[in-house]
């Protein structure tokens, strides 16, 4: 349009009607102008054009920086106000791209762009106030002026390289043709609608192959030095200001790429892992500088990432999620004037462009004519398209321009980017004036009309859905940079690290953990992330859960399956994480095996029945009768064994199992393994070497597998023990052998069962040094031969083992005959003198060599477990010859036997199996919260809480306390018996 600006003049903010201050303010600038040919220009021009005395007023009283510009400038203004804005806008571009062509050094162009930019913010302030150019118009000068800087920079750039031989230049005229490097404009910049003073989002790429052809020896390193150099002369501040800030962190993964990126890699993490807010960012993609035919054909490569061939309703969602979460985030979750965001609150700006956005992603890839950059024009297809009807379009465009209006007004009056109104009552006022309104309560009504109306359109595509934001405040991952508030609503959950948490969450986002790069993955964990954090953030250690669940996604191939069950079972997501947070073991197996979990759907989860006989027949179940292959047994067993201890576990953890009860069920678990292990191996074993006839086979359980009270940590402490007759032969299969070297390799083998990593991991850890002489005699144990050595040779210490020694598997006539002549061992007459000497050696010894002073080794502290376990053991060995009764297999069974025979006191008694509970709970508590030695200086006071909680103490010093008082009166008491029968 032709016409000086000052004559097409329609509009000027409001000033108060005092004095005529207009006419005050504009002889004030011009009084304080050094240039005296400017201001003689700028006074005949106000004398004769009295809108541009209200027009320039207007601007002096609302905006510092545009005044600082007309002060610093009052030639431009001139110009400006003189010249038709078109011409003028030109003019300045054509001036700016000649200063750069002409070979100045770096300092001069950065000067020249940085004036550059102050003329064409003048005059597109003016432009805009005075109602002489639309928002298409103004947003259309501003993305010129961001395209020439970026343009020139990159250019200069490339010239300087070039000039030091860095990169052979296909036409020093036109640097960008053939460099191999393409700068793609985002976001306002790249649709060609940038706001007044918007940063410029920037993705800087390269492609590998065309670099070596121009010579680039490095082009990783050299591509990012040259992004650097470009973006160092864009956004530096200098004496004379910026041109533009550059945001460089829309590239694929952000943290973990350089500002510059391989074309290749770019479109590996595209095809990946990129998600729909990446998509909705690429839909305004546009190449401005470097080689331009390059990144048009990237953008067509990378068309089907953008437009999926199906309508992508699950878009929706997305998009959706993305902006509740914006809107909890910045607290503009409701229409206010005070302090309201136009852009980011309801009703703004951003609902506008998410509203034409969601429809492109989900209908573009079926309509080509959806696929533009820019919102109005959109508005208009999607009703072309009949998406959206005409009213729809007006009102939202209206709607659009009126926002982006009182956006650029907010923006011009000390050049920041911020989208957010004035809180103070005297400033709104002063701002709604600058916005052309007589006063707040006018311009607040026009505001918030427009601001409904956009919220109800958008409200008509976007179903209601779940807040992404959590009990606790806000949970938001997308976008590039961490949030202020989602930081401090991890913080609330208790996260000791929230940068660390956000971090991880985000990275699985950005596809660093190839077990969520699925697409299916992804959606389901951006929907399940801020359930998952809550639930988190309530476990004894929510940091060390979170890396729990980040190490789970290193290692599993897929999570999928895991997060879907998380996502479908609420109770279940609780106890998950839960198991995060207390039990590393069952985090480690959940995440590998995620299957072990339906255990926890089922009913039967709730029931403490411990039923040796039912559990074994579910590990059969599993394996097969028989299985179908020994290899495949084996796998069976193990994954059997894994499902139940998994159960074990989280029924501990939930509370349907106390510790002791805990305790059984491991061992249960164990007894129902050697018995299905003994069996198919024996089948198998028998199937190469046939059987010795009349043979009979048992094993035995020592140690805590004897007594009911493995961890999940215990080996199992295993002795074989086998009967013949004396006249029995060979074995009758095909590879016979002799009866002992029969047992010697079924026991091998049986071991191997029990203890060989296959494909399905490892099941036990098997010691059998208990049997009748150690490692030096065979590992079978013929029967006679075991009764004949605890009847003459054994020591006190290999009879203090047999104290706890039960049948676990194995044939039941010499079960039973085992069981008897164990009991008659334990029942034979000693001195108790003796035996206390023994058992205070034996302490001693265990003392020096393993140390007893560590308070939290709950075994070898002095009056842990051990010095319990062996004043129990003293007392069967010493007093069962007299006192039958006190044969049984767990300490405070023993405990309470010798309390019945006048052993110990009602008060000892009850004292010592108190402690060996409460012992006996935190050891089984340490070993789920702690993979390796209990160091708690290194746990975090919440394990300890935990583990205080669970065994009903208020917190960790009352238990440490309480600890330490049992653990002196222990000792007190193992020493005053065996001392007092040692001396006896």
């Amino acid at each position: 349009m032709d016409g000086r600006l000052c004559d097409r003049l329609k509009a000027a903010p409001v000033l108060p009607a005092k004095a005529r201050r207009e006419v005050l303010l504009v002889r004030e600038l011009i009084e304080r102008l050094r240039d005296d040919q400017a201001a003689e220009a700028l006074t005949q021009h106000f004398a004769a054009n009295p809108a541009s005395v209200d027009l320039v007023a207007g601007i002096l009283a609302h905006s510092p920086f545009l005044t600082q510009i007309m002060r610093l400038d009052p030639a431009g203004l001139v110009s400006a106000l003189t010249t038709a804005p078109e011409a003028r806008r030109d003019a300045l571009l054509a001036e700016i791209a000649a200063t750069a062509a002409s070979g100045v050094e770096t300092a001069e162009l950065m000067r020249a762009l940085r004036r550059f930019r102050q003329a064409m913010a003048l005059l597109i302030a003016l432009a805009d106030i005075g109602g002489v150019w639309d928002v298409e118009a103004v947003t259309a000068a501003l993305t010129a002026m961001a395209d020439a800087a970026v343009r020139l920079a990159t250019e200069h750039v490339l010239r300087q390289a070039a000039d030091l031989g860095r990169i052979r230049l296909s036409d020093p005229a036109d640097p960008g043709v053939g460099c191999s490097l393409v700068v793609l404009a985002l976001g306002k910049h790249g649709a060609g609608e940038l706001n007044y003073s918007s940063d410029i989002d920037i993705v800087v790429f390269f492609d590998p192959e065309t670099a070596e052809a121009a010579g680039v020896a490095e082009p990783s390193s050299f591509f990012v030095k040259l992004t650097q150099a470009i973006a160092r002369i864009i956004q530096e501040r200098t004496p004379d200001g910026y041109v533009f800030r550059v945001d460089l962190r829309l590239r694929p993964d952000p943290a973990s790429t350089h500002v510059a990126v391989a074309l290749p890699s770019a479109y590996s993490y595209y095809e990946t892992v990129g998600q729909n807010w990446e998509r909705a960012a690429m839909i305004k993609a546009r190449p401005v500088a470097g080689d331009l035919a390059l990144g048009k054909r990237f953008l067509a490569d990378l068309a089907p990432f953008i437009w999926r061939k199906y309508f992508d309703f699950a878009a929706i969602a997305d998009i959706h999620a993305m902006k509740r979460q914006i809107q909890t985030v910045k607290g503009h979750e409701t229409i206010a004037v005070e302090g309201h965001n136009v852009k980011l609150g309801r009703g703004g700006i951003r609902e506008i462009e998410f509203f034409v956005q969601t429809q492109q992603l989900v209908f573009g890839g079926r309509r080509p004519a959806l696929r533009g950059p820019r919102t109005l024009e959109m508005l208009g297809e999607l009703t072309h398209e009949g998406w959206i009807t005409p009213k729809a379009r007006d009102e939202l465009a209206e709607s659009y321009r009126y926002l982006r209006v009182i956006e650029h007004r907010l923006q011009m009056r000390h050049d920041e980017q911020t989208q957010t109104l004035p809180k103070a009552k005297g400033d709104l006022e002063a701002f709604a004036r600058f916005c052309g309104y007589p006063s707040t309560a006018a311009f607040g009504k026009a505001l918030t009309a427009h601001a409904r109306r956009v919220e109800g359109h958008y409200a008509l595509l976007f179903e209601e859905g779940p807040s992404l934001a959590s009990e606790a405040g806000t949970l938001s991952f997308t976008g590039t940079e961490l949030d202020p508030d989602t930081l401090a609503t991890l913080r609330k959950l208790g996260f000791r690290d929230p940068g660390t948490a956000a971090e991880t969450v985000r990275g699985w986002h950005f596809g660093r953990r190839a077990a969520v790069t699925s697409a299916r993955a992804r959606e389901v964990l951006t929907e399940l992330t801020p359930a998952l954090l809550v639930a988190l953030g309530r476990t004894v250690d929510p940091d060390g859960a979170l890396a729990h669940l980040d190490n789970a996604f290193v290692r599993m191939p897929a999570a999928v399956e895991l997060l879907t069950l998380l996502r479908s079972h609420a109770s279940l997501l609780t106890i998950f994480a839960d198991i995060l947070g207390s039990a590393p073991r069952l985090a480690k197996v959940a995440a590998l095996y995620p299957h072990v979990l339906d255990g926890i759907i089922d009913p039967a989860f709730t029931s403490a029945n411990l039923d040796t006989d039912a559990l074994t027949g579910r590990i059969r179940a599993v394996v097969g009768n028989p299985p179908p292959s020994v290899e495949d047994g084996l796998d069976r067993l193990r994954d059997a064994a894994r499902q139940e201890n998994f159960l074990v576990g989280a029924r501990l953890i939930s509370g349907v199992y106390r510790a002791q009860q805990a305790g059984q069920a491991y061992c249960a678990v164990a007894e129902g393994c050697l018995r299905v292990a003994f069996d198919d191996t024996r089948a198998a074993f028998a199937a190469d070497h046939g059987l010795i006839a009349g043979a009979e086979t048992v094993v035995l359980g020592l140690g805590r597998l004897g007594a009911g009270e493995l961890t999940p940590s215990s080996d199992l402490d295993l002795i074989l023990l086998y009967d013949r007759p004396e006249d029995a032969g060979p074995s009758d299969g095909a590879k016979s052998l002799d009866p002992v070297t029969w047992h010697v390799r079924f026991t091998q083998r049986l071991v191997a069962a029990l203890t060989v990593p296959t494909r399905r991991g490892g099941l036990y850890q098997v010691d059998m040094r208990l049997r009748p002489t150690g490692n030096k005699s065979p590992a079978a144990t013929q029967f006679s031969g075991f009764e004949a050595y605890h009847t003459g040779e054994a020591e006190i210490w290999e009879e203090m083992a047999l104290t706890r020694a039960r049948v676990v598997a194995g044939d039941a006539g010499l079960a039973q005959r085992a069981q008897a002549a164990m009991t008659l061992i334990l029942r034979r007459e000693r001195k108790p003198a003796k035996v206390a000497a023994a058992v205070l050696e034996m302490r001693a010894l265990i003392a020096k060599e393993k140390g007893e002073t560590d308070p939290w080794d709950l075994k070898l502290v002095t009056g842990g477990l051990t010095d319990l376990d062996f004043l129990a053991q003293f007392l069967v060995l010493a007093h069962a010859a007299r006192h039958p009764g006190l044969v049984a297999p767990d300490t405070a069974s023993v405990f309470a036997a010798a309390r019945e025979v006048g052993l110990l006191s009602a008060a000892d008694a009850a004292f010592l199996i108190e402690a060996h509970r409460l012992i006996g709970d935190v050891q089984l508590w340490q070993r789920f919260t702690v993979d390796e030695t209990f160091d708690p200086a290194a746990v975090p006071p919440r394990v300890l809480k935990r583990i205080a909680t669970a065994v009903g103490r208020p917190d960790a010093k009352v238990l440490r306390a309480e600890l330490d008082e049992m653990r002196a009166g222990v000792r007190a008491l193992f020493q005053k018996l065996l001392g007092a029968a040692r001396a006896g």
